[in-house]
């Protein structure tokens, strides 16, 4: 029954796309570029954030171990 239901949920989205891209006709072009580099501008941003915060804890972790003994020179 899942099969089925997802069946349709993916037929009836396509029919969307088309009906969407019969009205939007040579714009549809342009749309479909908007979207897509809107959702990339987006992901680099949250894969930025996620790199920021990751650099700030690993400083955090590096600032509050304690530093090991210098070493002496032997003779």
């Amino acid at each position: 029954m899942k099969t089925f239901l997802q069946f349709v949920v993916f037929m009836l989205l396509a029919v969307a796309v088309i009906v969407l891209a019969i009205l939007l006709g040579d714009l549809g072009a342009w749309y479909f570029a908007w979207l897509v580099g809107t959702a990339m501008i987006v992901l680099i941003a949250a894969a930025g954030g996620v790199l920021l915060d990751t650099q700030d804890e690993h400083a955090r972790r590096k600032a509050a171990a304690p530093s090991p003994p210098p070493a002496t020179p032997a003779h």
